[in-house]
């Protein structure tokens, strides 16, 4: 170990102690916790310490320290969301959020958040009620679902999905739809993660209906279709359509599942965007179980996104406020 230089030694000396910087800049002035404010501190103490003992030249260090904390405790201190203007020239931006919510949605969510409310208590019988239930009548009315479950995001519902159907067993997808999305979501790694083997059908660019039917065996638990929302394959391609893959699973008594991705509830294309498949035409189709994010479209309280849709079922984050 090298020898630590008188000067070096007196730097170190000089950094004041973490007690002695929490007590010059109490946690409670910048409204955030003992446990946020010590562990500030103690990354800012070590480099410092780390900066002196590659040789940089820190004429106070004490004051050097003292600066970073300050800085430290602010940032800690604002807000982690905060109101910008989008000026990326992107609608429904990822990283700002998506869809806004609109004063009187928001309005209606104060009322039912601001008190008690009836989440999972069925109020005519007093008895315990279902959550699900205050989107479900929702989604029958805009799709032919049967069914809908909510959760965290997309990612997360195309996991249980997998999980549900097809643990223990071959999950069957075209080349070309095996996609990366932001956050490192990789339908490989989702499939693998929900316990199921991913088996592989025709090549990048062109897949036909028999490699489909050439895969599937007694150890297939489900067809999967992917909807390549975020890149686009052109030239010599070939995908398979939904209800051509719909009548192949029913004949097989294989369960056709669909990742929508962003998950458009309007049938009618917007004059000027992309047409995207919606998710009744999804259902209608023929898919037996779907899942789509509920947040792009439709906006949700930040950060929380997503949905899903089960047996011609749907999801979304988006709940009502019922009012007081």
């Amino acid at each position: 170990m090298a020898e630590v230089s008188p000067g070096v030694r007196a730097a170190l000396k000089s950094l004041p102690s973490v007690d002695d910087l929490l007590k010059a800049f109490p946690p409670e002035n910048y409204r955030v916790t003992r446990p946020q404010a010590r562990n500030a501190v103690r990354a800012v103490l070590a480099e410092v310490r780390q900066q002196i003992l590659d040789g940089m030249e820190i004429p106070d260090a004490g004051s050097a320290v003292r600066a970073a904390v300050r800085e430290q405790m602010g940032a800690l201190a604002k807000p982690r969301l905060g109101a910008i203007l989008n000026g990326t020239g992107v609608v429904l931006h990822t990283g700002l959020g998506r869809a806004p919510l609109s004063r009187q949605v928001l309005d209606r969510a104060f009322c039912s958040l601001s008190s008690y409310a009836s989440l999972e208590l069925d109020l005519p019988t007093g008895k315990r009620g279902e959550r699900l239930d205050l989107v479900a009548d929702l989604f029958k009315a805009l799709t032919p679902t049967e069914g809908v479950v909510v959760v965290n995001n997309n990612a997360a519902a195309v996991l249980l999905m997998l999980n549900t159907v097809a643990e223990g067993k071959e999950v069957v997808v075209s080349r070309g739809q095996q996609v990366e999305i932001g956050g490192s979501f990789r339908m490989p790694d989702v499939i693998g993660k929900a316990g199921a083997r991913m088996v592989e059908v025709g090549t990048t660019n062109r897949t036909h209906l028999s490699d489909y039917e050439k895969a599937i065996s007694g150890q297939t638990g489900a067809l999967l279709f992917v909807h390549t929302s975020n890149y686009r394959v052109e030239g010599f391609t070939k995908e398979i359509p939904l209800p051509d893959l719909a009548a192949l699973a029913k004949k097989k008594r294989v369960p056709l599942l669909v990742d929508l991705g962003s998950g458009s509830l309007m049938d009618q294309p917007i004059p000027g965007l992309a047409d995207e498949p919606s998710v009744a035409s999804v259902l209608k189709a023929g898919a037996d179980l779907a899942s789509f994010s509920g947040d792009k479209l439709l906006g949700v309280p930040r950060p929380v996104s997503s949905s899903v849709v089960r047996d011609g079922s749907n999801t979304c984050t988006k709940i009502p406020c019922t009012g007081r």
